[in-house]
């Protein structure tokens, strides 16, 4: 079945059944391969993607779900707290293996963008449902932080 989705600004068409998750249609069918599979169960971030600016889980998404809503991917994240994370986690060098990477990214922005001066307890509950297999999670809240001042200046 044929979906019509609106994906980083652009509407794009999806031939996938309906119960087919967002992760897959972005990856498989419309080459988007930033966001990541991690668990399949909307449980460790890696397929963390914004929908209408919100961050959401793809793999558990299913396509037919998402009518008229935005999508955004890692591929098209942009603004000045995307920007600002982005080089923290370059100035920081927050990652080892990467792959959780777009996930963790997604998340932290959406919180800067929410909250842009955020308390540790801030970024513990945010980032909580994102999960580093490196363990990097002292450089995820520092760059975070350092992200945010940056932010202010």
């Amino acid at each position: 079945m044929a979906f019509e989705i609106t994906v980083n600004g652009e509407k794009r068409t999806v031939d996938a059944d309906a119960d087919t998750p967002l992760l897959w249609a972005l990856r498989d069918e419309l080459g988007l391969k930033g966001t990541k599979f991690g668990c399949g169960i909307a449980a460790c971030g890696a397929c963390t993607v914004y929908i209408d600016g919100y961050p959401s889980r793809s793999c558990v998404t299913p396509i037919d779900s998402l009518g008229e809503a935005e999508v955004t991917t890692i591929d098209a994240l942009s603004g000045k707290a995307a920007d600002a994370v982005r080089q923290a986690w370059v100035d920081l060098q927050v990652p080892q293996c990467g792959y959780c990477q777009s996930g963790q990214i997604m998340a932290a922005a959406a919180l800067l963008s929410e909250t842009p001066k955020p308390s540790d307890a801030d970024i513990d509950a945010a980032m909580s449902g994102n999960v580093c297999r490196c363990a990097t999670y002292h450089r995820i809240r520092q760059a975070i932080h350092h992200a945010a001042e940056t932010m202010e200046g």
